[in-house]
């Protein structure tokens, strides 16, 4: 446990200097969620005509 631990804190120690890596993982999470935030509203659109559609048919 000891020796996983003194590794553990080694990788730690060497993902803080390298800033560019995280400043990377940051813009590409970014650009994945735009598509995301695109679809979205017209998902919403989409649930709400449904939702009320068969509000209306099960009124009837």
């Amino acid at each position: 446990m000891r020796n996983w631990w003194k590794g553990r804190k080694e990788v730690m120690r060497k993902r803080k200097k390298n800033h560019d890596h995280r400043f990377r993982d940051y813009v590409f999470d970014f650009l994945s969620w735009i598509p995301e935030l695109i679809v979205l509203p017209i998902r919403f659109i989409i649930w709400i005509v449904r939702g009320i559609g068969k509000l209306i048919g099960d009124f009837f």
